[in-house]
């Protein structure tokens, strides 16, 4: 209040406790809907206290799946993902990068990170992937990955397992189902 008197500004406490209020309000709402899009992401899929958002990319391109026994019961067969393959862009557009198995996310600058998982939550569209938290079980080169911490895989659309069948006719087959997602990648702060 003393800060508003010693500009000219007169405010009645209430209403500018009001007004503070439901500007707050308004932020963190804003925050929270654009954190995913709109969609809410659940605590476990948060990446560690002490990161922060780095970088938020669009990967498109497919999953790509193979047909292929299970170890576990050979006369079984199921769609196994062998890896993604897709184009990086940030969210203005700019190619930054791809995407392609281990995880690994390549820099157009040279940088590289492979991930591995931490925590993963169906998507919110029917037949979208999971959204996924990852971490950085290495990084190598000096761009913009090689201090990546953490990866979330958001905003997810497309991607499943085909809904074809998979026989032991069909071992070895591969399908490349097409996906997006938003990748946000965080560093130490």
């Amino acid at each position: 209040m003393y800060w508003l008197k010693t500009r000219g500004l007169h405010m009645h406490s209430r209403t500018f406790s009001t007004t503070a209020s439901t500007l707050l309000a308004t932020l963190v709402a804003a925050h929270a809907g654009a954190e995913a899009g709109g969609d809410v992401i659940p605590d476990v899929l948060r990446p560690p206290v002490g990161q922060v958002l780095a970088l938020a990319a669009r990967g498109t391109g497919v999953q790509i799946y193979e047909c292929k026994a299970a170890k576990e019961d050979p006369s079984q067969y199921s769609w196994t993902l062998k890896a993604p393959e897709a184009d990086l862009k940030d969210l203005s557009g700019k190619a930054v990068g791809k995407h392609y198995g281990g995880p690994t996310w390549e820099a157009s600058d040279g940088s590289k990170i492979i991930g591995e998982m931490v925590a993963k939550r169906d998507a919110p569209e029917a037949g979208a992937i999971p959204w996924l938290l990852l971490r950085a079980k290495s990084t190598s080169g000096s761009g913009i990955f090689s201090a990546i911490a953490s990866i979330q895989r958001l905003q997810t659309s497309g991607g499943s397992p085909p809904a074809a069948p998979c026989n032991g006719s069909q071992s070895g087959k591969e399908s490349r189902v097409p996906y997006s997602a938003v990748y946000r990648f965080y560093k130490a702060s």
